[in-house]
């Protein structure tokens, strides 16, 4: 999917040079220390919670609400 997005923007030329990125195969995944698995929930007063993430995800849910798993 990505591959294809990235093919499309190309083609597009809505930017001056092709699209830097690589996609690379995942060969492992290291799973997150304890203390950041649900980080935002855990610490909602924490500034870049407030300031950032919370109002992202936010305007994720108004814009992409029928995309959404229901909250648990």
């Amino acid at each position: 999917m990505a591959a294809h997005y990235i093919r499309q923007i190309d083609a597009a030329s809505i930017f001056d040079a092709p699209i830097a990125t690589t996609l690379e195969p995942l060969e492992k995944f290291f799973v997150a220390e304890q203390y950041h698995h649900d980080y935002a929930a855990r610490n909602p007063s924490q500034p870049y919670i407030q300031a950032v993430a919370a109002p992202k995800v936010e305007k994720v849910r108004a814009v992409h609400r029928d995309m959404l798993k229901e909250r648990t």
